[in-house]
């Protein structure tokens, strides 16, 4: 039976290019997205034009019914989840003292509280099969911080303490958790800042460039991997030296 892997957000940009690399190494991908179905589908419909098996599933991962329901469909439809990429996240800047609790509610909520659910609804299968991967998305923000950022670089910091906390918890039953932490990223997100912007931010990269989201699913698909089995509690930065 070929093994499944489940991408949080992975209807456009970082979470897109990641279901495509995982899909072309052999696994079978569970797309889920919140409200893009029409992109989610096009990543479907991508995965299958290249011979591979996919399945777009709609929930909001902040939600315990929610992400409970999508494993169940997954589980039914595709098989259990062998692999689990926490991608989903969102921004919603402002400085901290005009920052209201909704703003930060909905941040840590969707980038941090579903990595927790996700994680949870996937080591159920994997702990019975002593076997399985969780590769949390994080950033460098949540290395290094980042002004008018408090929520976002709390959440994924708070995801870096979470991936090592679990990979102790869940090693002696062959679960290897890691995550990633991207720098900037050629996405949707980063292109709305405009070319005055992200001119400014290329020239603190030490390569001068920013990164593209395939190169963040290559450092995915390798943790995915055999060859990465000794690896646990790790976390890989992709951002071509930003944050040195």
């Amino acid at each position: 039976m070929t093994d499944v892997a489940l991408v949080t957000g992975a209807s456009r940009g970082i979470g897109r290019a990641i279901a495509l690399r995982l899909s072309a190494d052999g696994f079978a991908i569970g797309v889920n997205f919140s409200s893009s179905s029409q992109k989610a589908n096009a990543v479907v419909s991508e995965i299958e034009d290249h011979g591979g098996k996919a399945q777009a599933v709609q929930a909001d991962v902040s939600d315990p019914d929610a992400v409970a329901a999508m494993f169940k469909t997954i589980s039914d439809d595709l098989g259990p989840v062998s692999v689990l990429v926490n991608n989903a996240g969102i921004t919603d800047d402002g400085l901290l003292v005009r920052m209201t609790p909704d703003q930060w509610d909905n941040v840590v909520n969707t980038n941090l509280r579903s990595v927790f659910l996700c994680t949870r609804a996937a080591l159920r299968s994997m702990l019975r099969a002593r076997a399985g991967r969780i590769i949390n998305i994080s950033s460098v923000s949540g290395i290094s911080g980042n002004p008018g950022q408090g929520n976002y670089a709390a959440s994924k910091a708070g995801i870096i303490g979470f991936t090592k906390s679990v990979a102790k918890e869940v090693g002696s039953r062959g679960i290897t958790v890691n995550a990633v932490a991207p720098g900037f990223i050629q996405t949707d997100m980063t292109a709305a800042l405009g070319e005055v912007v992200t001119d400014a931010a290329s020239e603190h990269i030490a390569l001068g460039r920013l990164g593209l989201p395939e190169e963040v699913a290559s450092a995915v698909g390798y943790l995915a991997s055999e060859g990465a089995s000794y690896i646990t509690g790790q976390t890989i930065v992709v951002d071509g030296g930003l944050a040195l």
